[in-house]
């Protein structure tokens, strides 16, 4: 029993790097090529759980092989684009101008009924509506709404609006994130005073705490106290 948890420890391991040496991407974003290495890999991980008379370097091998092959065909997409067209396709318009391109979509084997639950999941109710649809290659369809049908935005209004970019966490957990604090240019002490202005005597019993682009520090309690919002640097003040 205790051979067996060790080699299912080390063989899930070696999976997760694999996994984790071919990229970031979610599993509905993979490329043809990489979903087919993903199903090996997680084939050859399998198999030497399953029976102890197959050593372990009999599936770690392999998979070191397959991410290897992976980076290979990688840096090959990345200097020919027609390697890349190869390996993982090209994006297909499905829909132009609110016309449905039926052919295209025969040619990616992919019905009416999948088109419109996909548009619904954009919250669009009518091909009408869609200006541009695309298929990526990674099997995911990039909806663009007409002009005409898309959501108000400042610059239509001729509005100017300030800078606004990503929130810096602070503290997450009851924990201090001291990269973040050093990049928003403050101190420790900085962020207790105003804790203790939001009602908090340290960071410890602070579910989430957050610093905007607009100079406001959100606190987050545990047990469902309220969240406090209160304005604590300047516009020229933020420097990230």
């Amino acid at each position: 029993m205790l051979t067996i948890l060790i080699r299912s420890l080390l063989l899930v391991g070696v999976a997760v790097l694999t996994f984790r040496l071919m990229g970031k991407r979610q599993v509905g974003q993979l490329q043809p090529f990489e979903l087919v290495i993903a199903i090996m890999i997680a084939d050859l991980a399998a198999t030497p759980m399953e029976s102890l008379d197959i050593p372990l370097w009999r599936g770690v091998a392999p998979m070191l092989a397959l991410i290897f092959l992976h980076q290979l065909i990688t840096l090959l997409s990345l200097k020919s684009q027609k390697l890349r067209a190869f390996f993982s396709g090209t994006p297909t318009v499905v829909i132009r101008r609110g016309e449905i391109d039926y052919k295209a979509l025969r040619k990616l084997c992919f019905n009416l009924n999948d088109l419109m639950e996909e548009l619904r999941t954009c919250g669009i109710l009518s091909p009408t509506e869609v200006g541009t649809a695309i298929m990526e290659t990674g099997g995911r369809l990039s909806v663009f709404p007409k002009s005409s049908c898309r959501p108000v935005c400042p610059e239509d209004l001729g509005l100017s609006t300030g800078y606004e970019g990503i929130p810096l966490t602070l503290v997450m957990d009851g924990q201090l994130e001291k990269h973040n604090l050093s990049l928003s240019g403050q101190k420790e002490s900085w962020l207790l005073q105003h804790l203790a202005e939001c009602g908090y005597d340290g960071w410890h019993n602070v579910l989430l705490c957050y610093l905007d682009t607009d100079g406001r520090l959100s606190v987050y309690g545990y047990e469902g106290k309220p969240p406090v919002r209160i304005a604590v640097l300047a516009e020229e003040e933020v420097i990230w």
